[in-house]
């Protein structure tokens, strides 16, 4: 996950993205193509299944609402058609606060929360391209979980520019969990999240 198509110039768009195979994951980066293959290693699904099951535990009889990937996220410049749309990510886990932005085939517009899941793969595109994406579309809240590190850094949008420089809790240093800012009374302990996973 996270190497680009060869780039051969061409730039796509979601009209493109729709036709391709079911059976292969893309994603679309201000056109270029990101190869999502192969599938998640067992530690990233076991990890991406507790926090999107903490997520809608906590959210149940909320406005907001938790999807987990794939799931596509629309990230328009302007008022384009969703055709025309050149950037479509599938964040490992998004919240939703704004339900207007759902539709049948995913979400239009920038989540309120954002989780990715950070392997090999996916660490370089994670902390680079997807930060400064979810950082310009407006994200407010970006979280990452390192499994490697046992890990999880959470970036909050400043109301006057980008995002500060990050809240960070390590499973083997941090006796706090970490909360969200967006999701008032939301927190994850690194200790319980990552306890099961030796």
């Amino acid at each position: 996950m996270g190497d680009p198509a060869k780039d051969t110039g061409d730039r796509f768009t979601y009209r493109h993205y729709r036709t391709w195979p079911e059976e292969e994951r893309w994603e679309l980066i201000d056109g270029q193509a990101w190869s999502m293959s192969p599938a998640p290693s067992t530690l990233h699904q076991d990890i991406q299944a507790q926090l999107i099951t903490a997520l809608r535990v906590f959210l149940k009889g909320k406005s907001c609402k938790a999807f987990d990937a794939p799931f596509d996220v629309l990230l328009p410049v302007g008022d384009e058609t969703d055709d025309e749309v050149n950037t479509v990510v599938q964040p490992d886990i998004v919240v939703i606060c704004d339900r207007s932005k759902i539709m049948p085939h995913g979400v239009r517009g920038a989540p309120d929360l954002v989780m990715e899941i950070l392997s090999p793969r996916t660490s370089k595109k994670d902390l680079n391209e997807k930060f400064r994406l979810y950082e310009r579309h407006r994200v407010r809240e970006y979280w990452v979980i390192d499994p490697g590190n046992r890990a999880i850094q959470v970036w909050r949008l400043r109301p006057e520019d980008g995002y500060d420089s990050g809240e960070l809790r390590d499973m083997l240093r941090d006796d706090l969990p970490i909360s969200s800012s967006v999701l008032e009374g939301f927190a994850i302990d690194p200790k319980e999240l990552f306890a099961e996973l030796d």
